[in-house]
Order: structure tokens, then C-alpha cells, then sequence
């Protein structure tokens, strides 16, 4: 079992003081949430007491979202804590965080897995009853409707390739951009896309039509799918690079095949010119295996800035550090 509940003289009545909350259900992924916990439980709790972490909705999964990964970083000891969605009239209480995934072999993961508060109460609706505890019930939480720009969960494409996958990012009806080593010229193709998270995955089979060689500095492949995707809206590519700006990435790294494209965040943190032309660009977003090839968006101005290419290994050490890595600037392949 995850949770338990402690009951707490005072606090358990309507007027008691119950922190206000709202249901897992209206998340989506790349949503802003905050998680509060104390890392390293009771070790020296005047430091670390009730620390905060600013993330996102990386995914969701299960009935009405009863499970939800995000990028905030919790550290062991903060299993327990709250996770909250902003809210301008202060933050609500969602879900509960059940376990901080730091390290996976040599490489650190820096996601971590919640619990909905809906599921908790849902499934331990009995022993509330028997204790005589009032939940009032979730408030509504204005949603912020999306404008006229489509939504890049509908850019990235799930690519595999025999028994290995990567990402891509959809340009056109027909043609997709990825990195070179997610492909192999020649191998047939699967493509799937999920342009609407209410949808149906689309499904194509492609072939590569351009790749790099192994000895050029870029690692790029555009893959032709044998039908186009109707209704489809290509990404606005961005023309400016901007160091400090928050970034997200998109792509099948965190979960692999499972529960459609996870949403990672961070900032840009470096731009690396030659003779004045952005060649590479640095950011602090989680990027995982299987992420090559998803697109990296500006979270404020929507438009696309590149796909990712790799995260950094420590070869003397053997570690792998996903929040730092290197994508390909858009930039580098127009004319």
C-alpha cells in the first residue's frame, strides 16, 4: 500500500481547514504544476521542510488520470507530499506524490510518478466513512483554452524502426523530420501519430528519402509517409534562438510506446554558433532514450525550434545526464 491517512484534531471538519483541491481529471499534458515535499524525510527538516518543485504534466495514464508523471523534481523523502495545480485564486491540491525516479542504472531519470487524489479517495472512500471524514468536493479550476496555433502534442510521431524506436516531428502532410540514427535506409517504417489527445492514433508506413552521412555533424533523416494525414497544420519554425527562454521537448523517451508522447521542460541554456549561425542548441529539458528526433517547442512563443539529437554520457564514469542535451536548430536545414 502507498498511503496512509492520519488523522489530525482540527483539520478534519468541512470548516476545519481542508486544503481546496481539484480533480485529476481536467489535466493535460505540458500543464504547469507544483510539488511540495521534504527531501530526505526527517533529515534536518528546518533545511528542507515542505521544498518546492516547479514541473509539468509529462503524462497520464490510468481512469480519469489516476496516475500523472512530471518533470518536477522530488527527491526521496518527499513520497508523500502534495502536488499542486496554480490557479489564480492559489494552488490546488491534485494528487499525492508516490515515488521519485532518480537514477535507472547509470543514467538519472529526474521524473516522478503521482497519484491522483481522486483515485486515494476514491479507493479509501470506506475507512474516510468509518472515521467520520468530510472531503468537500474538488473546485473547479479555470482552464486556459488554447488559441489558434495547434497544440505540438500533434507535431510528434512515435517512429519505429524493426524492434527500435526514436521520435519524430511531422512537417507537412507527408514528410517527417528525424535524426538520422532513430532510421535505416532501406527498413521499413511505422509512423504514429496522436494529433488530437481525445483521438484515435494515426498510423503510417514510410520510408527515408534523405540522410545524412555517419560523418556529418548533423544527425538528420526526413522520412515520406505513404499517405498524408488529413486536417494536419505544419509548425511554425522559429527564426530566432533566445538563452534563457523556456523550452519544452516532446517526445516517446520517458515512456517509450506507452500512453502517447511525454512533455519535458526547461530553458534553453546555450546557443552554439559558428561564424554567427546557430549550429546547436543546449537546454536543461529531461531528455530520454527513445526522445531523438521530437521536437523542441518555445513554451511562450509556440513556435518550433528544433529537433532533439542527444542527451550527455559521462563515458569515464559511464553516467548519462539527461537534462543536458543538444538539439538540432530548424535553422540549420532551410534554405
Amino acid at each position: 500500500h502507498w498511503f496512509a491517512w492520519l488523522r489530525v484534531p482540527g483539520l478534519d471538519s468541512v470548516s476545519g481547514g481542508w486544503m481546496p483541491r481539484a480533480s485529476a481529471r481536467c489535466l493535460r499534458k505540458g500543464e504547469g504544476l507544483l510539488a511540495c515535499g521534504s527531501p530526505f524525510g526527517a533529515l534536518c527538516p528546518d533545511l528542507f521542510l515542505n521544498t518546492l518543485s516547479r514541473g509539468v504534466v509529462s503524462n497520464l495514464a490510468g481512469q480519469e488520470n489516476a496516475l500523472i508523471l512530471t518533470d518536477a523534481r522530488c527527491l526521496p523523502g518527499t513520497e508523500g507530499g502534495g502536488a499542486f495545480l496554480p490557479s489564480p485564486a492559489g494552488p490546488r491540491l491534485v494528487a499525492v506524490i508516490a515515488a521519485s525516479f532518480c537514477w535507472k542504472g547509470a543514467e538519472w531519470v529526474g521524473l516522478t510518478l503521482l497519484c491522483s487524489l481522486d483515485a486515494i479517495l476514491c479507493s479509501s472512500a470506506g475507512v474516510l466513512d468509518e472515521a467520520g471524514a468530510v472531503m468537500p468536493p474538488p473546485v473547479p479550476v479555470a482552464t486556459v483554452q488554447a488559441g489558434a496555433r495547434q497544440d505540438p502534442l500533434g507535431w510528434a510521431a512515435l517512429v519505429e524502426c524493426g524492434a527500435a524506436w526514436g521520435s519524430g516531428v511531422l512537417l507537412d502532410p507527408r514528410l517527417l523530420l528525424t535524426c538520422r540514427h532513430v532510421v535505416e535506409a532501406g527498413a521499413p517504417l511505422r509512423v504514429t501519430l496522436v494529433p488530437d489527445p481525445r483521438g484515435a492514433a494515426t498510423v503510417r508506413g514510410g520510408h527515408v528519402v534523405f540522410a545524412t552521412e555517419e560523418s556529418s555533424p548533423f544527425d538528420v533523416a526526413v522520412v515520406e509517409l505513404e499517405e498524408s494525414v488529413p486536417g494536419f497544420v505544419s509548425p511554425c519554425p522559429a527564426n530566432t534562438f533566445l538563452p534563457g527562454e523556456e523550452v519544452s521537448v516532446v517526445g516517446f523517451g520517458a515512456l517509450g510506446r506507452a500512453c502517447g508522447p511525454s512533455v519535458t521542460t526547461g530553458v534553453l541554456s546555450a546557443v552554439v554558433r559558428v561564424a554567427g549561425r546557430p549550429v546547436m542548441l543546449q537546454t536543461t529539458c529531461a531528455v530520454h532514450g527513445g526522445s531523438s528526433g521530437g521536437p523542441l517547442i518555445s513554451s511562450r512563443r509556440g513556435c518550433f525550434l528544433g529537433i532533439v539529437a542527444s542527451n550527455t554520457r559521462d563515458t569515464s564514469v559511464g553516467a548519462t545526464y539527461p537534462h543536458l542535451n543538444f538539439c538540432i536548430p530548424i535553422t540549420v536545414l532551410q534554405p
